[in-house]
């Protein structure tokens, strides 16, 4: 199966907003989390983001088309590389992509020294990151009555 990464540039960038408010809406349905949901983030904030030193978008390409998107930050300053975020497309969902992903960062950066977080509810997404090698560090941050985000980290 596979994937590779194309390298999001500021020509691709309102792409990627896009992509993103629709993969996060039923998560933001679901959640009701507008302050810090990526489908409830509007444009600047992604521009912005993308902006960032040590920041890079990429397209996750499968199946010849763009089926998500994943977001590496990498400093270069002996801290953890994150990645923040991750998603796939609804329409190819389950097909072992994220996954594939995370393996394809890992290829380009190097296998240690990640963190990331995610929906502690969203048990999905907490079997994706532990089967490829993240574990908890124990620090959660409640969001509202429904949602926490849990903390992983890679060494």
């Amino acid at each position: 199966m596979g994937v590779t990464f194309e390298t999001v540039t500021r020509d691709t960038i309102e792409e990627v907003w896009r992509m993103q408010i629709e993969a996060f809406s039923d998560l933001l349905k679901t959640y009701r989390d507008y302050e810090i949901s990526p489908g409830a983030e509007p444009f600047e904030k992604v521009l912005a983001r993308f902006e960032q030193p040590g920041t890079t978008y990429y397209f996750i390409l499968a199946e010849n088309r763009r089926v998500g998107c994943i977001r590496i930050i990498d400093k270069k300053d002996g801290s953890r590389k994150r990645i923040s975020p991750l998603w796939i497309m609804k329409e190819f969902r389950n097909k072992g992509y994220a996954y594939e992903a995370i393996r394809e960062a890992e290829r380009i950066y190097g296998a240690h020294h990640w963190c990331l977080d995610t929906i502690l509810q969203e048990k999905g997404n907490l079997h994706l990151y532990e089967k490829a090698g993240y574990h908890q560090t124990g620090k959660t941050e409640r969001i509202n009555d429904g949602m926490d985000i849990v903390f992983y980290e890679k060494d």
